[in-house]
């Protein structure tokens, strides 16, 4: 996936909201608030940084060399997905979806009946 595909995949999701500029070099996805992607705007190889259980995270870097660990944001585990040959399109769309569930699960109550209201 490019970075445009990566960007409309993202902002596809119920709630998704973009932060641009984050900073001078990352454009950050969050619902509700809360952050759950991260794409860096200078990398020609377009690294996405998404949330991920810790276990399923140690599986799929067993199973996947274009992913790596990464610790962003108070030390909170993250994991860095390099997309290119190696990662296919369903697999990148499942681990954003991924990111996206887990934050969506750490909601409050109030703010996940926001969100079923859109």
């Amino acid at each position: 996936m490019n970075y445009e595909e990566l960007r409309e995949y993202c902002l596809s999701m119920k709630g998704t909201t973009e932060c641009f500029p984050f900073d001078e070099f990352n454009l950050v996805f969050k619902v509700q608030g809360k952050m759950f992607a991260l794409l860096p705007l200078d990398n020609p190889d377009t690294q996405i940084a998404l949330k991920c259980n810790p276990e399923r995270a140690i599986a799929l870097r067993e199973d996947y060399s274009a992913i790596t660990p990464a610790y962003h944001f108070n030390n909170k585990h993250w994991n860095s997905v390099r997309v290119d040959p190696a990662i296919s399109k369903d697999l990148m769309c499942e681990l954003i979806q991924h990111s996206y569930e887990l934050v969506v699960a750490g909601l409050t109550k109030k703010l996940k009946e926001e969100l079923s209201k859109m």
